[in-house]
């Protein structure tokens, strides 16, 4: 393995030593810099993808990723070891600048919060008291996966709320019923962003709608943003097959791939991760375990858990209504403060991240005045209990910076300008849809960002779908599929947030995550285009493309799905 790093390193250094000098770091020159680099510009995202599942190091792999980019970007000539140097002052300046970020530090402290809240959670005996309470109602492997997939829709307003807080509360159960880690991460992440992506009030609104009216301002037509973005949704044929793949293999009970192979062993052999597998939160110790005088109790979960959602709820709301500076709409939400339209328009316009930390805070205060006012523990005992699971939450926010710094080189170096000026050739319409879900899944893979790719895609997709076919219906097929294609890579992608949260969350080692995740999203996705985006490019109608790519995905899962035992 040594020696195989080794070797791609100094194939690396050969091949960016013939590049020529790099132009400014600043984000403007990304265009230039993607013509300057050409092919070149991958190497940071294939490094470390590659390195991600031949070392399954991570950080490491991520850390030699970022600095790849940053070695390109300050390479001039053959002064290598100036590159060096600079490529490192580099890669520490992309790291601060990933964490004085609002946004990305909103996201680093609420996992560090919720991990807190989660160790206090279980040594008030309450994640114990969920347990034993589901267990007597998901006495078997099928029903326990199902109540998985129930509270990660139930948790469909934030991706990252719904990573965080489905797995600690189920991964006691679902190892009770000798159910693989892997198969509770999949779980996890396939009903993250997927329904979030979907719901009519998420945190994902805003940003989706901005993009389609931009985007239908260019071709010149005033639409209704929020009209179209409904429109599309029967159209997000990956975000509906993949929730419904989850209920297929739950109620046949059957698994293909890598999957089975973790599921036969989790069964048969009661491992609910492989021998070798690093688990991306810490196991919970002997001392987060309740001590022998505490009184079990599922309040002790539901209060402070609760507390983390309905806080949550409020906190979007109001976050977002402080946050709209239309004093037009503020009237009007003002008129029907609880009405859709007002919840919709407050909640698009929150800043989630800033939210959820503070959720998480007020969570774990209330959960620390429970220990004390209950005498579970004193409030010394508490706020140690807490930092524990800070703690424990560390290599998460040190692998969630470095792949936001990664976000940055990649960004900086072009990657995604290259790949869509090399993908975007011009296509008979009926394939466009297709195409733009395939260019969107290559750019959120090798990016880690769906938000991102969005932000790329939708500006280029919906004047070039108009130009083509100036066809409403066809517009907004063309919309869907940047939508659902931004999700899709971004929900295989080892690089990616919600994905290492998902790990996180279900305590999974995140490369067997990927790895067992990935066989099935890629099915998934191609039955999303064969049986969806090429169908409805030429014209049939959604209401038979939708239940004849359903049909597919339950015969796929009977009849190359293998038998798990279900006890």
């Amino acid at each position: 393995m040594n020696k195989l790093l080794y070797c791609l390193l100094a194939a690396f250094v050969a091949i960016t030593t013939l590049a020529e000098p790099a132009l400014a770091s600043d984000s403007s020159k990304a265009a230039a810099n993607s013509e300057l680099f050409g092919m070149l510009t991958l190497i940071p995202p294939v490094v470390a993808i590659i390195l991600a599942f031949l070392t399954k190091n991570v950080v490491l792999s991520l850390f030699l990723g970022v600095f790849s980019g940053c070695f390109m970007l300050d390479l001039r000539g053959w002064d290598i070891y100036t590159a060096v140097i600079d490529g490192f002052l580099r890669l520490s300046n992309e790291i601060l600048l990933s964490l004085a970020d609002s946004w990305n530090a909103g996201i680093v402290l609420q996992c560090l919060a919720i991990g807190g809240l989660i160790a206090l959670v279980s040594k008030m005996g309450g994640a114990k008291a969920i347990a034993d309470a589901l267990v007597k109602k998901a006495k078997t492997p099928r029903s326990a996966q199902f109540a998985t997939w129930l509270m990660g829709l139930f948790i469909f307003f934030d991706d990252y709320a719904n990573s965080l807080t489905v797995g600690p509360i189920m991964r006691p159960v679902t190892d009770r019923m000798k159910i693989s880690r892997e198969k509770l991460a999949f779980i996890i992440d396939a009903t993250a962003a997927p329904i979030a992506g979907i719901a009519l009030i998420s945190t994902w609104v805003a940003y989706e709608v901005g993009l389609i009216r931009d985007g239908y301002q260019m071709i010149g037509i005033e639409a209704n943003a929020y009209g179209v973005f409904v429109e599309t949704i029967p159209y997000r044929f990956y975000n509906i097959f993949i929730l419904l793949f989850i209920v297929f293999t739950i109620w046949f009970m059957r698994e293909f791939g890598p999957m089975h192979k973790a599921e036969v062993r989790a069964r048969i052999e009661g491992k609910v991760m492989a021998d070798n597998a690093t688990p991306m939160a810490a196991e919970e110790s002997s001392s987060l375990e309740p001590a022998s005088h505490v009184v079990l109790s599922i309040w002790n979960a539901i209060i402070p858990i609760g507390t983390l959602i309905v806080t949550a709820f409020l906190g979007f709301y109001f976050n977002g209504y402080h946050a709209i500076d239309d004093s037009t709409l503020l009237a009007s939400i003002n008129a029907s403060p609880l009405s859709f339209a007002s919840m919709r328009e407050c909640f698009g316009a929150s800043d989630a991240s800033v939210v959820l930390f503070q959720a998480a805070l007020i969570a774990s205060l209330v959960a620390i005045l429970m220990a004390v006012i209950k005498k579970t523990m004193p409030i010394k005992d508490a706020i140690e209990t807490w930092v524990t699971g800070v703690k424990s939450m560390n290599i998460t926010a040190v692998i969630l910076l470095l792949a936001w710094s990664l976000s940055g080189v990649i960004k900086e170096l072009g990657t995604a300008t290259y790949l869509v000026s090399i993908l975007s050739d011009t296509l008979p319409p009926f394939l466009l849809p297709s195409i733009i879900f395939i260019l969107g899944s290559i750019i959120s893979f090798a990016t880690g960002t769906s938000y991102g790719t969005m932000g790329i895609l939708m500006p280029l997709a919906i004047p070039l779908a108009f130009a083509l076919k100036a066809d409403p219906s066809f517009v907004i097929l063309n919309v869907g599929s940047v939508l659902t294609g931004a999700i899709f890579g971004d929900h295989c992608s080892p690089i990616s947030d919600t994905t290492i949260l998902s790990s996180m969350g279900s305590a999974c080692d995140h490369i067997d995550h990927v790895k067992t995740q990935l066989a099935y999203a890629l099915v998934v996705a191609a039955v999303s285009i064969f049986a969806g985006y090429i169908p409805a490019g030429l014209g049939v109608p959604v209401y038979l493309t939708l239940p004849f790519g359903i049909v597919i995905i339950a015969l796929v899962v009977r009849f190359i799905g293998k038998p798990v035992p279900v006890a």
